[in-house]
């Protein structure tokens, strides 16, 4: 798709009713803005494959999204109860958008335990399309339901379709060998069909994807395919939907370019397989598998044509240990995992810190402590980051902001590890990793240099004139030490974690040299080059709200409300937390206030307020879910007015 940049401002969520048209001999059709669809049902009912097909064929109409997957972290949680809920939240526009939405337009449940998780999110007014099928008593009585939510009353708000999915399902799928139990299962197919009938969706992706899923077993896919063409057909004979809904492409929200619709994790496999090229080197990943981390590690080993080789170890020590070793022999290494992960890595870590060697440690953040809430998303990794090594170990970190930016950032973040030999952090969250939206694919030429100069042979003359090989003589610049890969003639040196002589690297316990050694491997960190911090500014704005990570989309959502409103709020978003940007400081003290929202409780706020003594606010969430952007408009308005 092409098309011309625009940014207009984000209005406040819900569905913006516009023309209404009838074409002759059809149901009326009126035009929306925008649409936040959620599908909920049992974990065990393709929730999220229907999301991702109704996103795909979304993305390819040309529609702005956003979109926010939610599962249960059991592979199989208890059938029919409030825990086992998993659901898929869309959000669609005609213009740019940043959130998949707070409040759902639209929700299709299963089953009356994915009812009563979802139904206090929705706005009054909402549809609300449930299978009757599943609200049998017991089923009722298992999510303590006492009396038919469809009948009591008590949806009266809504606008409630009730449709028998399983049993429409079971009865268009009669002609195919197939047990009733089978034929159940594609019940969200059916569903699938009658919201993209709804919405006027592409259907000829969702039959391609279906027909390559199931090649092995074409039945299954000409039963799936025949249960998405029943619910397009319900929905386009039925009475109880009287009105169907177009929302046209973003024309004018993306410069001119190719776009796909990419998740988080995607993207930072492309970036991680990008830099590897960009800088001539076998990219070596040393993985063990963790939630929400392990797509990167399925990903990577569909591109051994790269040049990628990936590494499952038997647990999380042994995976950075392989890929320290790769970097020691000159690949661009990566280890990939979440909170626990890290903690069981850190010891490697601080090993990397002390060899001077690059490798990318890649962080998806998720809820804790301990295995906390493993398919929840939380930000509360910085200061482990920061600070999770013995002795001082400085590493850079880097934070995406969005899914798409996921590959950027990997690119940036290998660019600090191979210019400067450390190690650097790359923090996405489950949130970003596990959410879509357009990405611009760019041109080759458009990628950064990455390439890298391996010592070639002796880099210092000793006293008596002969040449020698210094492993620790630094690059007056960056500071970096010369990376030698082994087997090249006349490098031989030692690594290990001792500490090492300056220069030689040879085992040293001088304090004066230890002193020396720490002082510049932090000194080395700190003159990393990175931007300016940019900011979103308005004239007489006197409050400053301050984010990193994936708190960008609500932030700037909420930014855009209080604007529209007649407010004025300045912006700025981090991408390097460490360092942080050289102009950080002036941009701080620029503004009366400091508001800083973080899913965590408070750490960027923090370290803030610790390096440059400003009465940075903190505005905290840990409930495993992103900000809304109201919520957040709700209170950057009481920071304004206080």
């Amino acid at each position: 798709m092409t098309s011309q940049v625009s940014s207009p401002a984000e209005q406040a969520d819900g569905a913006v009713v516009g023309e209404q048209r009838k074409p002759a001999g059809t149901k009326d059709v009126r035009r929306l803005d925008r649409v936040i669809i959620r599908f909920a049902g049992d974990s065990g009912d393709g929730m999220q494959l229907t999301g991702d097909r109704f996103t795909s064929e979304t993305a390819s109409f040309g529609n702005d999204l956003s979109t926010l997957p939610n599962f249960p972290a059991e592979i199989r949680a208890p059938a029919g109860t409030l825990p086992g809920v998993s659901s898929f939240q869309l959000h669609f526009a005609d213009h740019d958008i940043l959130t998949p939405g707070d409040a759902p337009n639209v929700l299709v449940a299963m089953n009356p335990a994915a009812l009563k998780a979802n139904v206090g999110d929705l706005p009054r007014g909402a549809e609300i399309i449930v299978n009757t099928d599943e609200f049998t008593k017991r089923a009722m009585q298992k999510v303590g339901y006492e009396t038919s939510p469809l009948e009591d009353g008590s949806l009266d708000g809504y606008s409630l379709h009730p449709v028998p999915l399983t049993t429409l399902t079971v009865e268009a799928l009669k002609d195919f060998d197939l047990t009733r139990k089978e034929a159940e299962r594609s019940k969200n197919m059916f569903a699938l069909g009658l919201l993209s009938w709804m919405y006027h969706r592409p259907t000829e992706g969702t039959e391609r994807f279906l027909r390559s899923k199931f090649a092995k077993k074409p039945d299954i896919a000409e039963a799936n395919i025949a249960a998405f063409r029943a619910g397009w057909n319900f929905g386009e004979t039925t009475e109880d939907f009287a009105v169907s809904y177009e929302v046209a492409p973003a024309a004018q929200a993306f410069p001119v370019g190719t776009y796909r619709n990419i998740s988080g994790n995607l993207a930072l496999s492309y970036g991680l397989i990008a830099a590897s090229r960009q800088a001539d080197l076998p990219l070596f990943l040393g993985s063990y598998p963790i939630t929400p981390a392990s797509d990167i590690l399925h990903e990577l080993s569909k591109h051994k044509n790269f040049g990628v080789r990936t590494f499952q170890a038997e647990d999380e020590i042994a995976g950075i240990g392989a890929a320290l070793g790769a970097a020691f022999g000159g690949s661009l290494a990566v280890t990939t995992t979440s909170g626990p992960g890290v903690a069981l890595k850190s010891e490697t870590i601080g090993l990397a810190v002390s060899l001077e060697l690059p490798l990318l440690i890649v962080d998806i953040q998720r809820g804790g402590p301990s295995t906390g809430l493993p398919t929840k998303t939380e930000q509360a990794d910085l200061l482990q980051a920061m600070y999770g090594r013995n002795g001082e170990a400085p590493v850079p970190v880097v934070a995406p902001r969005t899914p798409a930016d996921c590959f950027d950032a990997a690119l940036e973040a290998a660019r600090i590890a191979l210019t400067y030999r450390t190690p650097v952090f790359l923090l996405s969250d489950g949130y970003l990793a596990n959410g879509s939206e357009p990405w611009r694919v760019p041109e080759p030429d458009e990628l950064p240099d990455l390439q890298v100069q391996f010592a070639q042979g002796p880099n210092h003359t000793l006293e008596d004139g002969s040449e020698a090989f210094w492993p620790y003589k630094r690059d007056p610049r960056t500071l970096a030490r010369p990376w030698a890969v082994p087997g090249t003639p006349g490098l031989e040196h030692r690594i290990g974690g001792i500490e090492k002589q300056d220069g030689t690297g040879n085992i040293s316990y001088d304090p004066a040299n230890h002193d020396f050694m720490v002082r510049t491997r932090q000194a080395k960190v700190d003159g990393i080059d990175v931007p300016d911090l940019t900011v979103d500014d308005q004239d007489g704005a006197r409050t400053l709200v301050l984010g990193w990570g994936s708190t960008y989309g609500p932030i700037t959502a909420a930014v855009r409300r209080i604007r529209k409103e007649g407010g004025r709020i300045a912006q700025a978003h981090l991408r390097h937390l460490n360092p942080f940007p050289r102009n950080l400081d002036a941009v701080l003290k620029a503004y009366d206030k400091v508001v800083v929202p973080e899913m965590n409780l408070g750490q960027l706020a923090t370290l803030i307020r610790a390096k440059y003594l400003v009465d940075a606010r903190p505005y905290n969430q840990v409930n495993g879910m992103p900000f809304k952007a109201e919520q957040l408009a709700h209170a950057l308005k009481e920071a304004i007015d206080d």
